[in-house]
């Protein structure tokens, strides 16, 4: 039996999402140092600020500063930092309820070890350097030794070149292993044959297996070999590039129906106009460059496949 296989893999694409009044003004003020809160129609001072109220679902817009000085509320102690976080050696993540604040803000606390954090310590801002209107713009909080309480200007959120969206990278490391079933089914790939396997009870033939069937629920095992042609069942037209994608847009990408198989898998349509793929249009893999997996789908020259061969599989 072949070894199961397993590789890392990293998901990972930048968000985008523009702000509110409410978010804009907070980001905007941590690029000028300042941290603002919002008040609620009970008196209340929420840090981060919120754009409708917790409790009752109210719309609030009332922003107050609050100080860059605040009380330690709990903590727990990072050893090992990972790739993006604030600080490179270990620290505490801390919430920070900051002076003039109700609710408390989380994040990292430079501190030289898990003996020198406890809750209701003092700490204040660490400002970044260079502030682009972002959480990062707080680097962290440091242990603060004064005894006073910080006391905020009234800058009511009030800014020139108001931040209005931001560009926040997503990251995903793991280790992925397909499992037995799929295992069998890339092993297969390397030799340009298509595998799944057969439900014992439904007679069902899932294309890629998933080494139970999914309507049944018993497991499955034995392998049927499917295609190498297929049908087309359902399509999109792609219209926008992606990144690190080496295809021009416009291109099609389509549920494949093969040949003995009870499940369409999904595929690039390539070697026809993308105007020209349809329902029905009989197709077959063209594969990669030394053969390991198949990189797109081209028409066969047959006649399209009537619909009623492939209804059930839409």
């Amino acid at each position: 039996m072949p070894e199961i296989l397993k590789a890392p893999l990293t998901l990972e694409f930048p968000f985008t999402r523009s702000l509110g009044p409410v978010q804009s003004a907070f980001l905007t003020g941590l690029r000028e140092r300042v941290v603002l809160g919002v008040k609620t129609g009970d008196g209340r001072t929420l840090v981060p600020p919120v754009e409708y109220d917790p409790v009752t679902a109210e719309e609030i817009r009332d922003l107050v500063e609050v100080a860059p000085t605040g009380t330690v509320t709990t903590w727990a102690w990072n050893h090992e930092p990972r790739r993006g976080q604030p600080l490179d050696t270990s620290f505490a993540w801390v919430l920070v309820r900051l002076d003039g604040a109700d609710t408390a803000l989380l994040h990292a606390l430079d501190a030289p070890g898990p003996d020198a954090v406890r809750t209701g310590m003092r700490v204040r801002v660490r400002w970044a350097e260079e502030r682009t209107g972002a959480i990062t713009d707080i680097a962290c909080f440091e242990p603060y030794d004064g005894d006073e309480t910080g006391q905020p200007a009234d800058h009511s959120g009030e800014f020139e070149n108001m931040v209005t969206g931001i560009v926040a990278p997503a990251r995903l490391d793991y280790v992925y292993s397909p499992g037995r079933a799929q295992t069998d089914y890339i092993h297969a790939l390397s030799e340009q044959r298509t595998v799944g396997e057969r439900c014992p009870s439904c007679r069902k033939v899932y294309v890629p297996p998933r080494g139970a069937c999914p309507t049944c629920g018993v497991a499955t095992a034995e392998h049927v070999e499917v295609g190498p042609r297929g049908t087309v069942t359902t399509f999109c037209i792609v219209n926008i590039k992606a990144k690190n994608l080496d295809i021009e847009v416009p291109y099609v990408y389509a549920h494949i129906a093969l040949d003995g198989a009870d499940l369409a898998l999904h595929g690039r349509i390539g070697g026809i106009p993308y105007d020209q793929v349809r329902m029905g249009l009989r197709v077959e893999a063209v594969w990669s460059e030394g053969g390991r997996y198949p990189d797109h789908y081209r028409p066969t020259g047959e006649p399209d496949a009537d619909y009623d061969a492939y209804k059930e599989l839409l």
